[in-house]
């Protein structure tokens, strides 16, 4: 009789984990950090394409060598900052964009300079480059905005009952979003 019991005790438990949702965690858990990878790939991207555009507008502009400076370092410090995929935390996420910022508006100032300077932007490569940031700015923007519903779809899974149960169990803790960077709710000025 104690045998049956423990034998229904197990089938139960047996059967209890195969419909827990474990496996599909996983696979959500994977593919947030599929695309938490997509999104570094494309601020890595960005990262790359900045010494290309500084030394453009370098031989160009010398006496704006510290707005140069400023993105430089802003750049350097963007790349030193990294989030370790398996803790995508709000606070790991914050830092990382607050940095990410920082580079963006260091580049927004290198390209307002460059208006001083026409023989500049009339430079071929010049403008590619300057494509070459808005596209990947676009993809940037994609990337996260594909990063932000993965966690979303993950983080309803692992809230959601009965599965918050057994995430509690496994480990599994919500991960964190990007947000809008303070004051991205206020149109920019535009002045010619």
């Amino acid at each position: 009789m104690k045998r049956l019991v423990i034998a229904i005790v197990g089938l139960f438990t047996a059967l209890s984990f195969s419909s827990c949702g474990y496996n599909t965690m996983v696979s959500k858990d994977e593919n947030v950090k599929g695309k938490w990878a997509q999104v570094e790939n494309a601020y890595q991207r960005r990262a790359d394409l900045i010494p290309n555009l500084v030394a453009t507008v370098k031989g160009a502009a010398e006496h704006e060598e510290g707005t140069l400076t400023a993105v430089v370092e802003a750049r350097a410090k963007a790349t030193s900052v990294t989030v370790d995929p398996s803790n995508l935390s709000e606070e790991a996420i914050a830092n990382y964009q607050q940095t990410q910022d920082a580079l963006s508006q260091s580049i927004g100032r290198l390209l307002v300079s460059v208006e001083a300077y026409p023989d500049l932007k009339a430079n071929s490569n010049f403008q590619e480059l300057q494509v070459q940031l808005e596209g990947t700015e676009n993809r940037i923007s994609v990337e996260r905005r594909s990063y932000n519903e993965a966690v979303q779809d993950y983080n309803t899974t692992v809230r959601s009952f009965p599965n918050n149960i057994m995430a509690g169990i496994f480990g599994f803790k919500p991960k964190g979003t990007f947000q809008a960077a303070e004051g991205a709710d206020r149109a920019p000025t535009v002045e010619f």
